[in-house]
Formats: C-alpha cells, sequence, structure tokens
C-alpha cells in the first residue's frame, strides 16, 4: 500500500493542527455497480479503503478526522440501512480521536434524520446538521448541512420538504427530479440529489464567522455540497450556494471551503481569494486503491497529502 502522494511544505514548521479526511464511502453490502453515468463503484470494497484509512490516521497522530458524508449508499437494502451505518461508523470509532460527520444525500435516502443523526453523533436541535467546532483556539471548522432545505430526509409534511418541492417544481421541468436533463451550467444544481441552506442557518453561519473575525481564528468550511461551479460538476452544486458565499465573503476569516459529493477531485480558488476543494470518493476506488488524506493547517497555508486518488495539494492563503 502505497502513500505515494504526500507532499513537503516548505514551510518546515509544526502546523497548528492537522486532522483526517474522506467522502463518500458508500458502503453497502451488495455486489460493484456503477453510476448513472456509468462510473464503476465499489461497494464492499469502500470499507477496506476506510479501514486503511484509519490505520493511516492512527499512525500519523493526526488530531481529529472529518467524514464529508454520503456513509452508506442508497442502493443499501433498506432492511440493512441501520446496520450497515453502524458497522462503518464502527470502523470510524478504531481512529484513536474524535470524528466529525455530516450528512449526504445517500444518508438520507437510507434512514430520516431523527434515526441517522444520533448515530452519527450530530446532536443539534430541531434535527438539523450543522454546527462548528475549535480543535485549536486560532482554527473554527464550520460543518454546513446542505440538505437543510430538501426533498429528502424530512417527514412528508415538513415545512423544509415542502419548500424544496416548490423549488425542484418551478426550477427543474422534469419528472424526473432528480435529472438535470435540459438545464444549462450552474442551474443543471436543481435536482432532488441536492439541497440548500436555510435561513436560520444562514443567520447562524453569520453569526459564527462574526465571532470567528473577533477571535482571529482561521476558518475552514466543510460541506457534503460544493459552493463553488469552477470546482465541481454544475449538477453538484448547493442550491443556493452563491447565497451562502455572499455571506462567507462579508469576512475575511474563512480561507478553504472543503466538499465531497462529486466523487473526483476538483480545485477553485474564487474572487475573493477563498480556495474550494473538492475530495475524490471511497466509493469509486478499484480493489487495492485509496482516496483519503491528511491536512495540515498552518497560520498562512494548507497542506493535503492524498493517498492514490486523492491529490496531494498546498493552498496558500490571501492575506
Amino acid at each position: 500500500m502505497s502513500y505515494g502522494n504526500v507532499i513537503v511544505s516548505a514551510q518546515g514548521k509544526q502546523p497548528l493542527v492537522s486532522f483526517g479526511v474522506i467522502s463518500d464511502v458508500q458502503y453497502a453490502d451488495i455486489p460493484d455497480g456503477r453510476s448513472f453515468l456509468g462510473v464503476p463503484r465499489y461497494y464492499r470494497h469502500s470499507l477496506l479503503v476506510l479501514q486503511r484509512a484509519v490505520r493511516y490516521w492512527n499512525e500519523k497522530k493526526v488530531k481529529f478526522v472529518i467524514n464529508f458524508g454520503d456513509i452508506i449508499d442508497g442502493f443499501c437494502p433498506k432492511d440493512h440501512s441501520l446496520s450497515a451505518v453502524k458497522k462503518v461508523v464502527d470502523e470510524f470509532n478504531n481512529f484513536s480521536g474524535p470524528v466529525y460527520h455530516m450528512i449526504g444525500n445517500h444518508c438520507l435516502y437510507n434512514l430520516p434524520r431523527e434515526n441517522l443523526l444520533p448515530l452519527l453523533n450530530i446532536s443539534t436541535h430541531d434535527a438539523h446538521a450543522y454546527y462548528d467546532f475549535s480543535p485549536t483556539p486560532e482554527v473554527r471548522f464550520v460543518v454546513l448541512d446542505g440538505y437543510d432545505i430538501s426533498a429528502i430526509g424530512w417527514p412528508e409534511d415538513h415545512p423544509n420538504k415542502l419548500k424544496a418541492i416548490d423549488i425542484l417544481r418551478e426550477r427543474n421541468p422534469n419528472s424526473d427530479k432528480n435529472s438535470p436533463e435540459g438545464l444549462v451550467g450552474p442551474a443543471r444544481r436543481f435536482v432532488q440529489f441536492n439541497g440548500a441552506v436555510g435561513k436560520e442557518q444562514m443567520e447562524w453561519l453569520d453569526h459564527v464567522l462574526q465571532d470567528a473575525t473577533k477571535l482571529n481564528q482561521e476558518v475552514v468550511i466543510c460541506s457534503h455540497l460544493p459552493l463553488e461551479p469552477r470546482a465541481t460538476s454544475f449538477a453538484a452544486l448547493l442550491w443556493n450556494y452563491d447565497e451562502v458565499m455572499e455571506v462567507i465573503h462579508r469576512y475575511n476569516c474563512v480561507k478553504v471551503c472543503l466538499a465531497g459529493h462529486t466523487h473526483k477531485d476538483g480545485y477553485s480558488v474564487d474572487s475573493h481569494g477563498v480556495h474550494h476543494r473538492v475530495l475524490a470518493a471511497a466509493l469509486e476506488c478499484p480493489p487495492g486503491t485509496d482516496a483519503f488524506g491528511s491536512v495540515d493547517i498552518f497560520s498562512n497555508s494548507l497542506l493535503i497529502s492524498g493517498t492514490d486518488r486523492m491529490d496531494s495539494q498546498e493552498m496558500l492563503f490571501r492575506c
């Protein structure tokens, strides 16, 4: 097993904090398959990728791990959903430190929020899944709930579901709301497997970034759904990514936005100097290959050391 993508920071300094990353494990105890676009998916092997990731993180002695969502796959038999999530969480729990999860569309295909969030140790109010944490005084992580407004995961009569259905009805003329057919450019994001950040969460984000600015913290935004069109396919974007970025751009504290969902690496720097990086999926690793990494944050940069299918990268912050 090779961790050959590692690059060395020229700074030669101790990082402020180091943590592990993995995205889109999408485990299911079913034969291998393919995506809607024909990309091979290795449902059982993804658990082996996670096991190797945990060993790697423990060896590297990273402080914590962030899982970027989609812990099991939508094709997981529904009567096995609960046990499948527990099985993957048990593997994460072999890591020697805290693990921070976020929810993705495949999580919500399997379990309603009220059942899912306790399993992922996400304890927030009213079944919302956004939160923040500061592992060190200099750095704050903000985890967004990209399915706050969503047609999946909420009870049938929940206002957030009804609002999402209205958005899809207005923005997507297809009878299959998971299809972006006929939609052009960023408008392709208005599909059912995406979602939006709601008003209350937007106000919370603004407050958190105000607080981080006062404390002179560097902020990393973590989201299952990407927030920058040039870093991902248009069909994978958060519905209201532009509104979220408008809040983020009010502050200089946000340095990097990390995301999953797209299943392949993507990168861009936006007009305000914020770095956007999308992480490759564990699910699409052929047997014997990997996609996970460790991240070092310094006072003026972030360094991703990736394995196999996850690219390594150094991002220098704009002052």
